[in-house]
């Protein structure tokens, strides 16, 4: 398979982030915008006040988002997890059968609890659906510096020749065929980067944050076998290794919410756009279905609802019955 050209769906951050790298790897990208307001400032500038002073490689084309597609031999969505659907379904419509559409958001579909290639399924049918997850903060990527992710697809060939495509030396997915795995890595460590940034932001101590992450950790990989995941999808880079990115870094926008939450800074959490925020109260509807114990997620769907707050949820935690690691 060689996939030459690709279409970047979505100009946020991440998005820009991700053309810039396929382009310097050398393949055909377009850029598209959601609205013809934001295509023309993209245009005009080459560059996005959400990744200010990083400019949009020239090679790039930049279109909208309800451009034709049908040419593109790939195409990624970088729009936020709960916009899939809309996404897809714009651009169902002209793709050519059995085009990769590779979900690039890190959640779970509120209300129907799907995750992102089901939803993918659902909404286009010519879609090849696909998952790419790991640690990557959208600055670093967009100025080259080295990163490494996982990029997941049903099919092994196309799992691999989709890495191949979007791969370069400072760019390296490794891909794979736990598709389930990988998207439930990368949702699951957003809700423990809120529960992360809260302890920071409460000043529990650097000992607290290590067992939060730990038993964090543990949760997610229940979670993660409960579902079919495979325990080395789970401990590799879209699981324990996003996980430790996001739970240790402000450059996470849910570890900054979390710690804005911690702090009892309402206006600030109010003004962030954090995946978590929306994964958390579907993470524990799904994990009491499967009858998995995750105390740390629950935690945070009680505070982000208002039923707890912050102190009353730690010390629920902290005097949990004592058991056996595992």
């Amino acid at each position: 398979m060689s996939f030459e050209r690709i279409a970047v769906v979505g100009a946020g951050a991440w998005g820009i982030a991700l053309a810039n790298v396929i382009a310097r790897a050398g393949r055909r990208v377009t850029l598209a915008a959601r609205d013809r307001a934001g295509c023309e400032v993209l245009l005009n500038r080459r560059e996005s006040p959400r990744l200010p002073t990083i400019r949009i490689d020239e090679r790039i084309a930049i279109t909208v988002m309800t451009a034709d597609l049908s040419q593109q031999d790939v195409v990624l969505l970088a729009v936020p997890s709960q916009q899939i659907r809309d996404a897809t379904r714009t651009i169902g419509e002209s793709l050519a059968k059995g085009t990769p559409v590779i979900a690039c958001a890190k959640g779970i579909e509120r209300g129907t609890h799907k995750f992102m290639t089901e939803v993918i399924a659902a909404s286009a049918r010519a879609a090849v659906p696909a998952i790419l997850s790991g640690p990557s903060f959208a600055d670093d990527v967009a100025r080259g510096l080295p990163a490494a992710v996982t990029l997941a697809a049903r099919d092994q060939s196309t799992a691999a020749a989709l890495a191949r495509a979007l791969g370069s030396a400072a760019f390296r997915p490794y891909h794979s065929t736990d598709v389930r795995g990988v998207e439930i890595g990368g949702a699951a460590k957003n809700v423990l980067a809120i529960a992360a940034g809260i302890v920071a932001g409460r000043k529990l101590g650097a000992s607290a944050a290590a067992a939060l992450v730990t038993r964090g950790f543990a949760e997610l990989f229940r979670f993660g076998r409960a579902c079919g995941a495979r325990p080395e999808t789970l401990t590799g880079l879209s699981g324990l290794g996003d996980v430790i990115l996001t739970c240790s870094s402000p450059q996470s926008r849910n570890y900054s919410f979390g710690m804005a939450v911690g702090r009892g800074d309402p206006a600030l959490a109010s003004g962030m756009l954090a995946e978590g925020i929306f994964t958390a109260p579907v993470l524990v509807e799904m994990a009491k279905e499967k009858g998995v114990d995750m105390p740390i997620a629950a935690a945070v769907a009680e505070i982000l609802a208002g039923r707890t707050g912050v102190d009353a949820a730690v010390e629920a935690l902290l005097t949990r019955p004592f058991r056996a690691e595992g």
